[in-house]
């Protein structure tokens, strides 16, 4: 038996990726969290940038703290965080959240649906932390998804917007909508109005059965305004931060894991059915049977186009393996496989904390030093994910 196939064991994962954030994170003199620490011993190479998805982030990881009844210091770090994000990074004169801060400073304006919906999950699991002011993030959050975002005639949302939302950019990403599904079920976890549940619904209906059929049932990336895949998006900058072309085995197992989680809300067979392709196309797609691990992005043949393998993914694959188990157990043999290739090229084995990538091989690659930065939000969330699913019912691989 593996130690991640106990509570026990999870939560020790779970404690120490917060402790390697906390307390050095926590800037009480200017506000917000100082997430630009070197992963490999927690330096601060960058103490001024603020960034919307990282803050939203750090709300969310130190609230599920709480939730998961974690150092009693997760609380107050919830609540720095969320007066930060809920004053900083808002703009009161277009009413929106502003991307990127220097300090308190606005230096990035875009609106971007993919950072709304972080502040939503963020807000969704603060309020169910009981942070205080979190209720009226979360519908502030809702209603800017809402109004600006939403697109009723596709059943999805729009991706990016000028600053005075005077237009919209005509690109259209399966990860905004991901991540926006993600948060809406956090807001229906935290509330119980059924609202937010029948959108994620839909959006993820819509999403990896309607337009993926354009795609033989894989998940493109990048999509035009009419949701048609635009195949040649980024075809010459395969190692973009956020919209490299190809497909994304850890985005497989990501939906997978969404959909594993709606089916525990909503009786319908499609959503595990279609669970289980996604995360065994993930698996078929993306595993590297020479030196283990996940791609990065690959062709629909399997080759890959960034061969890296990235903490996030394996941490998804975690997730969305774990829940899976409960069905069948062959998902637990991969949720073992993948821990295994995680503890032995992802995880600092002196912090606890997960590195950002390794190459093909299993090495360190070079460090990335830019503001979005991933502070332990993937690992943490499975973690707790992978805990909450052994306390309702004991899944294959609690044996």
């Amino acid at each position: 038996m593996t130690i991640y196939r106990t509570r026990e064991g999870l939560r020790h994962q779970f404690r120490d990726v917060l402790h390697f954030y906390y307390p050095d994170c926590v800037d009480t003199a200017s506000g917000g969290y100082v997430f630009q620490l070197d992963e490999r011993d927690g330096h601060v190479y960058d103490a001024r940038s603020r960034h919307l998805v990282a803050t939203a982030r750090g709300v969310h990881n130190f609230s599920l703290g709480v939730l998961a009844d974690g150092p009693d210091w997760c609380r107050f770090a919830a609540e720095h965080g969320l007066s930060f994000l809920s004053s900083a990074h808002w703009d009161d004169e277009y009413e929106g959240y502003d991307w990127l801060l220097e300090g308190r400073t606005p230096v990035e304006r875009r609106r971007y649906c993919y950072g709304h919906a972080f502040v939503l999950l963020a807000a969704a699991r603060a309020h169910q932390a009981g942070i205080p002011g979190a209720r009226a993030a979360l519908e502030r959050a809702d209603a800017v998804l809402e109004r600006r975002f939403w697109e009723p005639d596709h059943g999805l949302y729009a991706d990016q917007a000028a600053a005075d939302w005077s237009s919209l950019e005509p690109y259209r990403g399966g990860n905004a909508n991901m991540h926006a599904c993600e948060a809406l079920v956090a807001a229906y976890e935290a509330t119980d109005d059924e609202r937010y549940l029948d959108r994620a619904v839909t959006v993820a209906d819509r999403f990896t059965r309607e337009v993926t059929s354009a795609t033989d049932g894989l998940l493109w990336e990048h999509y035009t305004e009419d949701w048609e895949p635009d195949r040649s998006y980024n075809e010459d900058e395969p190692r973009h931060t956020f919209r490299p072309p190809g497909y994304q085995p850890g985005h497989h197992a990501e939906w997978a894991k969404l959909l594993a989680l709606l089916a525990d809300y909503r009786d319908e067979t499609w959503l595990l059915e279609r669970a289980r392709d996604l995360f065994d196309a993930a698996i078929e797609l993306g595993w590297d049977d020479e030196y283990g691990g996940l791609y990065y992005t690959v062709e629909a043949d399997g080759d890959p186009n960034v061969p890296d393998k990235y903490g996030w993914a394996h941490a998804e694959a975690i997730g969305a393996s774990a829940l899976l188990s409960r069905y069948d157990d062959a998902y637990a043999a991969w949720y073992d496989r993948v821990w295994a290739y995680v503890r032995e090229h992802l995880r600092n084995p002196r912090y606890g904390n997960w590195y950002e990538r390794a190459s093909r091989t299993g090495d360190r690659n070079a460090l990335d030093r830019g503001p979005a930065v991933e502070p332990g939000y993937h690992p943490l969330t499975n973690c707790w994910l992978t805990m909450r699913a052994l306390e309702a019912e004991p899944p294959a691989f609690a044996e």
